[in-house]
């Protein structure tokens, strides 16, 4: 049906009546349609402008309402989104100005009318202040409104006391309102400014009236009922039953005795205060009420703790030196800071703030030192895993208002100690979470601050605790997990893997007499060579600690027994020979180590989390224009550190009987074997920079020669760390000679002494010191490779290697 424009501000437009919602102009509405006329306005209205008029109709009641049911006064509307679903349409319109209906021109299959604009009357002649005082009354009225119905945003309130528009406000305040359809459709037919808000004051006024009426009669029904009343009635239905059990005097014997066992802890302050308060609430609860089953736990949790029992520090230095010498073999660094820290403590009782935190690999012995320091001293010993904590209230508690709430675990692990001045460990630290519950890192800040433990207040027991006697040690694997302020309080003792040395020692004297122990063997039965145990540490393990090699000797234990029972034979004999047929192939190889002097072919020394290694370092050199190929899953600075090399190399090539143009005209392939095994780091600098030397003029690298450190731009060597672990994978693989650098001299005080009397170590502080300590000087140039290479006489190697999963780090 085809819509004309007739004149200004007169449209024929489908009309859409509404059952018990009025539309005012600039207003946003939603509303559902589902009869049958009003659906065809819509589509009327959406193959076209998408106007539409909208006008209420007089009784809710009537569904195909006649045309004299209809308002006249309606809104012209712009149709903003439809959403269908099965049973009805889901429209959302804005209101664009007032109109009327002039005449109804259709009346099937929809209503369409003659639309005409119906603006309000001009406020000529109208009093600016009245105005003002009219629409002041009405936003006063609309707060107070406001503030008594149920559920009215304040958002509403805040646009309607926001806005200076009369218009405005009075559409806004009636569109919102929930009052009847004929009210509203009387402040929209009213033309008059002034009129429509004195109509709305009206409103309002009698609304709110309606609903002090309302709050009135709801305080009345409450107050009939007394609730203390009520309480005391059922209270005394409780002693009365109570009494006729034979409970009447329990409830005032159980207060009583949890005030006598309160005054014998002779707390003092605010603890003392608030037990007994909990005790005096116990008295007024029925004895099987919840409430004072929460009272009940909360008193026996809090009278359990050791609040004024401490054991006596026995510190006796050699006596502690003895026993943790027995406990554990090297440490010697550690062992001597704790005894530091024991003699301290002897001379400062009350020493507060020290807390130190062993920080190693894991399986070195950082937890069995704990529990040494603890027999050292006399003291109780506990220990909470912190291991993969998540939630802020396992450290501090949770409140006890919560159904199965408990005390954290310090002040749990205090209750289980029996003492108030125990050692306890704080074991992985490193390892604590944090989610949307919290951050435990956080909450040890506290415990560990020596300014602020000693009234720490756990959320359960809500009393201060004095946590400033308990001896606080933490162990963690990766220190660089652990949050800045919380390793701020803590002082940090390296724990350093076991040498090969050291494990076979610990194997001796502690893991073979403890496994054949538990295995009910005896070392006439079972026994294990010493050279066994060298090859269980080569072999079959490959770690920082023990916990590996502990095992292996566990499953030679069981394999021996099995035979002994099996009266297989009368006793059995483990070496290095046989240890084969109990655990299988070796799972580990030995380095690579060549025999024969090579040139371009340097033994170098890699740092590993299990250890030292040995790290050979291939270089061949090719007829090309200069590339540089790395390969061996090299990381980025040890890269950086072959480029560095080749750079010096350039600056000396005469010297050594290097081609001056080499970088022009020979392509260098820089190797490291186990290319499955990632390598990083500078300290291969010296060792890259004498194989390409070595390579390029053709002079061989003497074979027992080992070397570790980082070379600069200027042929500087630098300090490197993981001296010892890197010295002991020389003398494992009897390197006679090691060149490190001459600012790690200091450093060779921590070694073993089997390694210092068994290698010479040859300190350098440039480049130059290196060459002429590793090469062997017999010029013999190295020939360059073509694409049909002579067959050249194989390396001799000591045992050829297999790839290991190991990370190495130069």
């Amino acid at each position: 049906m085809a819509r004309t424009r007739l004149e200004k501000k007169t449209l024929r437009l489908p009309l859409l009546a509404m059952r018990g919602m009025v539309l005012f102009p600039k207003m946003v509405l939603h509303f559902d349609v589902g009869r049958d006329k009003s659906i065809y306005a819509l589509n009327e209205a959406m193959n076209g402008d998408r106007i539409i008029f909208l006008s209420a109709q007089r009784d809710i009641r009537d569904e195909d309402p006649a045309v004299e049911d209809i308002y006249t006064t309606g809104v012209v509307a712009e149709i903003k989104q439809i959403i269908k679903s099965p049973n009805h349409l889901r429209v959302l319109v804005e209101g664009i100005y007032r109109a009327r209906a002039l005449e109804f021109t259709e009346q099937e299959p929809f209503y369409e009318v003659m639309a005409e604009e119906y603006p309000l009357k001009s406020q000529k002649g109208v009093s600016g202040n009245m105005i003002d005082a009219l629409m002041r009354t009405l936003k006063d009225l609309f707060q107070e409104y406001s503030m008594m119905a149920p559920r009215m945003s304040k958002d509403l309130v805040f646009h309607a006391v926001a806005s200076d528009d009369p218009v405005f406000l009075s559409e806004y305040i009636a569109s919102n309102l929930p009052i009847h359809v004929d009210d509203k459709q009387m402040v929209l037919e009213e033309s008059s400014v002034a009129k429509r808000l004195r109509d709305l004051i009206q409103i309002l006024e009698e609304e709110n009236e309606i609903l002090s009426l309302e709050q009135e009669i709801h305080e009345k029904v409450r107050s009939q009922i007394d609730t203390n009343q009520r309480e005391y009635y059922l209270r005394e239905q409780m002693k009365a039953i109570s009494s006729e059990l034979g409970d009447a005097e329990s409830a005032g014997e159980e207060t009583n005795d949890y005030h006598r066992r309160i005054d014998e802890l002779n707390l003092g302050g605010e603890a003392a205060e608030k037990l007994h308060k909990e005790a005096e609430r116990l008295i007024k609860m029925p004895w099987n009420s919840h409430e004072a089953g929460v009272v009940r736990a909360y008193l026996d949790t809090c009278l359990e703790l050791p609040w004024n029992k401490f054991t006596k520090d026995k510190i006796d230095i050699q006596k502690a030196k003895a026993r943790l010498d027995k406990d554990h073999y090297g440490l010697e660094k550690v062992k001597e800071r704790i005894l530091e820290q024991m003699a301290v403590r002897s001379l400062v009782p009350d020493l507060k703030g020290q807390i130190i935190c062993l920080a190693g690999p894991p399986g070195v012995g950082k937890t069995s030192i704990a529990k040494s320091i603890a027999a050292s001293m006399g003291r109780k010993y506990v220990r909470i895993s912190l291991g993969g904590v998540r939630d802020e209230s396992d450290v501090r508690g949770h409140r006890k208002t919560y159904i199965g709430s408990m005390p954290g675990r310090i002040i749990n692990a205090i209750k289980l100690a029996g003492s108030a001045n125990p050692l306890m460990l704080l074991d992985e630290v490193d390892k604590l979470g944090h989610d949307f519950r919290g951050d435990p890192s956080a909450a040890l800040l506290e415990v560990l601050d020596s300014e602020q433990n000693g009234a720490f207040r756990d959320h359960y027991i809500e009393v201060p605790f004095d946590l400033s006697r308990v001896l606080f040690i933490a162990t963690a694997n990766d220190l660089s997990t652990v949050p800045a302020p919380l390793l701020d309080r803590m002082e940090v003792i390296p724990v350093t893997s076991y040498t090969r040395e050291e494990k076979a020692q610990i194997a001796r004297r502690y893991l073979v007499p403890k496994q054949l122990k538990k295995h009910g063997l005896t070392a006439k039965k079972c026994q294990i060579t010493q050279k066994a145990v060298y090859a269980l540490i080569d072999r079959y393990t490959r770690e920082s600690g023990v916990r590996g090699l502990e095992r292996e000797i566990a499953s030679l234990c069981r394999k021996s027994a099995k035979r002994l029972v099996a009266k297989e034979s009368d006793s059995v004999k483990i070496s290095e020979l046989n240890i084969v047929e109990f655990l299988g192939a070796h799972r580990y190889k030995k380095d690579i180590l060549a025999v024969s002097e090579e040139p371009g072919l340097v033994n170098g020394l890699a740092w590993t989390s299990v250890g030292g290694e040995m790290l050979q370092i291939e270089v061949a050199i090719l007829e090309g224009s200069g590339k540089l190929e790395l390969t061996g899953s090299l990381g980025d600075v040890m890269k950086e550190s072959a480029h560095a090399a080749i750079s010096y190399i350039r600056t000396c090539t005469e010297k050594y009987g290097v081609e001056k143009n080499f970088y022009k005209t020979r392509d260098i392939h820089i190797h490291v074997p186990e290319g499955a095994v990632p390598k990083d780091g500078p300290s291969a600098g010296i060792a890259i920079c004498t194989a390409v030397v070595s390579a390029l003029a053709g002079i061989p690298v003497r074979a027992d020669i080992a070397m570790t450190g980082e070379m600069s731009l200027r042929g500087r060597v630098l300090a490197i760390g993981g001296l010892r672990e890197k010295t002991m994978a020389a003398y494992r693989n009897r390197i006679t000679t090691v060149i490190i650098p001459e600012e790690n001299l200091p450093d060779l005080e921590e070694l073993d002494s089997v390694v210092k009397e068994s290698i010479r170590f040859v300190p350098a502080s440039n480049i130059k010191t290196v060459l002429d300590t590793a090469l062997t000087r017999k010029f013999r140039p190295l020939p360059i490779l073509t694409e049909e290479p002579a067959q050249a006489p194989p390396l001799e190697y000591k045992e050829e290697a297999e790839p290991q999963e190991l990370a190495i780090r130069s």
